[in-house]
């Protein structure tokens, strides 16, 4: 279901929340580019971790920035993260890097940098943002933004089911890092996590991903229609 007029979406929330299971289903359900903008921070972290640049040395994270080349494609397995041609969706994903994102994301060297290429992919609109601050900071005139969220435990149970097979991680483990991310996140002095006034807050607990969807869906054809 194509919505009638070009529009951006916008889908925030803190980590863990489903915000990335619900996009891409958003993005395939009315047809629209799905864009992950915490994988950008990710990648970012990885680069600057790789080059051994420390979360608060701004200079060491410009630089990192310059060098850098980021781009989507999509594949028969999905949308894909290229950092400087190297696929490394899979390598943003572990808790060390989540961690350091949180941290890169409140430099505003980092925070100038990836504005610039945010904008770029939103200049056509028909797209799907995924972020923290894509309805407040980046995209403050998209046309319908979410806001989804859950407690920190119901969200460590689906991190924690994310990554079990691949980090020797405890779910209290998962949870104590989701707790210092909301902290991280929520009181930086930079676009701190928190919901547009326009936004329609959702709580996935309890729902399956076609339920929240439709219940989204339900929104987008409230908002073309008028």
């Amino acid at each position: 279901m194509k919505p009638s007029k070009p529009i951006l979406i916008t889908i925030d929330g803190p980590a863990g929340a489903g915000k990335t299971t619900v996009s891409r289903a958003l993005a395939e359900a009315v047809g629209y580019r799905y864009v992950d903008t915490g994988a950008l921070y990710r990648a970012v972290a990885l680069a600057a971790e790789r080059e051994g640049v420390g979360s608060e040395e701004d200079a060491g994270l410009e630089r990192v920035c310059n060098g850098l080349d980021l781009a989507f494609e999509r594949t028969e397995t999905g949308t894909r993260l290229f950092l400087n041609g190297e696929d490394v969706t899979g390598l943003i994903r572990t808790p060390e890097i989540s961690m350091m994102a949180s941290a890169v994301s409140a430099r505003p060297v980092v925070r100038r940098f990836l504005l610039s290429v945010q904008k770029e992919l939103g200049r056509s609109r028909e797209a799907v943002f995924e972020g923290r601050d894509m309805g407040t900071v980046i995209f403050p005139n998209a046309e319908v933004k979410f806001f989804l969220d859950a407690t920190p435990r119901v969200r460590a149970q689906r991190r924690y089911r994310e990554i079990a097979s691949s980090a020797s991680v405890t779910l209290d483990e998962v949870e104590q890092d989701i707790i210092q991310r909301d902290k991280n996140d929520s009181t930086r002095a930079i676009a701190p996590l928190k919901p547009a006034q326009d936004a329609v807050s959702i709580d996935p607990t309890g729902m399956s991903g076609d339920e929240v969807v439709g219940k989204m869906l339900a929104h987008i054809a409230e908002v073309t229609s008028r």
